[in-house]
């Protein structure tokens, strides 16, 4: 092993992993925006660490000078997805960006390992500003659904206990339980559009009782006790029996008195 400084050497990395969880979390946001729906779940992200990093160099035959290269992991992004469909959506979003070079891709969700690990990897190069100038940084970003990522951390985790010298036993019941995992997702991508209107219902419910709330507490505000301690009564009472309908409508008439009292015109209440 060389004398270098490798918490400098990983700087770049860290920075990397950073500003790219940021980018694609803005991305998700902006997307559930726009459409109502994100085919991103979530995103996490890891430099790899320094160990890893000389195992794998030592596996693959990378000497110490050319880890830069030879090493494409060690920024990894990890994207989860609810349904494989929304794998590849993910993948031709992130071909369009500008900011970033896709190098290749791994579809190991066609092509699947044979122990059973399915996930979409891309390899990428990315221009990250450092203090010393500009620097072009190899990464991974791994694309799964949240069933693959359940399977592959489990798997790793194994394989970090067995030294990748799994007992037959065990790769045989991972193989199977891999299985079960892409069946599950095509279980799930049969009732997509069930699940969809579910969670964009969901959603809906969740923003109107919110507003509701923020609402009764502006009357307060103006003074409008009465009818903020009336509000909040029926409130209670919409709540105990979910009636989403008579929630809108009460929401349209607290921003009712809102509005009047804006004016300077008490309203006479509900």
């Amino acid at each position: 092993m060389d004398g270098r400084d490798w918490g400098i050497f990983l700087l770049p990395y860290e920075q990397t992993v950073e500003e790219l969880k940021v980018k694609f979390k803005t991305m998700r946001a902006e997307l559930k925006k726009r459409e109502e729906y994100t085919p991103i779940e979530f995103v996490t992200g890891r430099v790899k660490r320094l160990s890893s990093i000389l195992e794998k160099a030592k596996r693959l035959n990378v000497r110490m000078e050319d880890l830069e290269q030879g090493i494409e992991d060690i920024a990894g992004i990890r994207i989860m997805c609810q349904f494989v469909e929304d794998i590849r959506r993910v993948a031709e979003m992130i071909r369009a960006r500008k900011d970033l070079e896709v190098l290749y891709e791994k579809d190991y969700i066609t092509n699947y390992k044979e122990s059973g690990y399915r996930s979409f990897h891309m390899i990428i190069k990315y221009p990250v500003q450092t203090a010393l100038g500009l620097k072009i940084v190899l990464a991974e970003i791994q694309i799964r659904t949240l069933a693959m990522n359940f399977w592959a951390t489990i798997e790793h985790s194994l394989n970090y206990k067995y030294r990748e010298s799994l007992p037959d036993e065990i790769r045989l019941r991972l193989k199977t339980a891999a299985e079960a995992a892409s069946i599950l997702d095509s279980e799930m991508s049969s009732i997509r559009e069930e699940i969809l209107e579910a969670q964009k219902t969901f959603e809906e419910n969740s923003n109107t009782t919110t507003q509701v709330l923020h609402a009764i507490h502006q009357l307060y505000f103006y003074h409008l006790v009465n009818e903020a301690i009336r509000s909040q009564e029926e409130f209670n009472e919409i709540w105990q029996r979910q009636d989403m309908e008579a929630m809108k409508e009460l929401l349209l008439r607290v921003r009712a008195m809102i509005s009047e009292a804006k004016k300077g015109d008490l309203p006479d209440g509900l």
